[in-house]
């Protein structure tokens, strides 16, 4: 997904190298009208690569990763190997770019891309921060089978078609079911990805005295993730500031006209590279707390999107 990314935003690329496990190994990509063998990695893959987009998982991340970088390669990781590390900037280009770079304006070597539920909450919530404080967010999920890849796609329509599993991708039926878990429990009762949603929403707007209230949910759409966000700040909330922050940040695209049935749908949202926000009304009760229903494309803008715009960051610096 990443170097398709690359590709429709024209991030320049001489030369695409493609570096999987042995099980996918041999296999070839079109980019660019050229075809492109996955190979297996090992400590010459990086010599010469200038930027190293890494989606293989954690461990992959782990093994492979500081390779890259110690060869003079700029990676972005999309696993959750480094997210925490207090060494690894954790970046939204909307919303923190300037993390990307050190105190002498070089990019650093190995950049974290966050959770896909991380990225298209703190897009739609960062003007508001600026602008008004955000002291509490309470957040509910409604996410895509594609969050858990070919392999989460392909159990919801096998479902469909009745077709028995021997386990369950999404820990129970997904098919015409929702599922209130994604990833494993910890013992505070919280599941990894809700603590995900805690830890780098701290982080990126490193603030640590931010509530971040989350429950995150699996439901049986092809593409797409949904967000119900109920945030407080510490200021009065005017409602025509909010929507005028929103309209004017770059990444959003407010739908908001409940009256013609416009909000955001993943439906309408999938293979798009902005975060989409509507529904946007004060609390009935709090003067200083809105709510929002908050949508985006969990492949793109949650994944693939988000590591090309770094890039385009570190490029962009480089030619100023």
């Amino acid at each position: 997904m990443a170097y398709l990314t690359a590709k429709a935003r024209k991030f320049p690329v001489s030369r695409l190298k493609a570096f999987a496990s042995e099980r996918t190994a041999g296999t070839e990509l079109l980019f660019n009208d050229a075809k492109v063998k996955v190979e297996v990695p090992d400590g010459r893959s990086w010599n010469g690569v200038d930027f190293g987009l890494f989606s293989a998982g954690a461990s992959m991340s782990l093994q492979w990763a500081p390779v890259a970088v110690e060869s003079g390669t700029v990676v972005v990781d999309n696993s959750s190997a480094f997210r925490m590390d207090n060494n690894v900037p954790l970046v939204v280009p909307e919303v923190n770019p300037h993390a990307i770079f050190d105190n002498n304006g070089s990019p650093y070597k190995l950049i974290s891309n966050p959770n896909c539920s991380t990225i298209q909450m703190v897009v739609a919530l960062k003007p508001l921060h600026d602008e008004f404080k955000i002291r509490k967010i309470i957040v509910s999920t409604y996410q895509s089978v594609t969050g858990k890849g070919k392999k989460g796609l392909e159990a919801l329509e096998s479902e469909m078609r009745n077709e028995p599993q021997a386990s369950f991708t999404h820990f129970k039926p997904i098919a015409y079911n929702i599922v209130p878990q994604v990833d494993a429990f910890l013992e505070n009762g919280y599941t990894k990805e809700e603590m995900k949603m805690v830890n780098e929403t701290r982080k990126i707007f490193e603030d640590d005295s931010i509530s971040v209230s989350p429950t995150t949910v699996r439901v049986p759409v092809y593409g797409g993730h949904s967000e119900s966000i109920y945030v407080e700040f510490e200021k009065n909330v005017d409602i025509k500031k909010v929507m005028l922050l929103l309209h004017s940040f770059p990444g959003l695209i407010v739908q908001d006209d409940p009256s013609s049935q416009i909000y955001p749908v993943p439906i309408d949202c999938y293979g798009k590279d902005e975060v989409f926000v509507g529904r946007v009304r004060m609390d009935l009760e709090h003067p200083k707390a809105i709510n929002m229903w908050v949508v985006a494309d969990n492949l793109r803008k949650g994944a693939a999107t988000n590591a090309v715009q770094i890039l385009e960051k570190i490029i962009e610096k480089v030619n100023s």
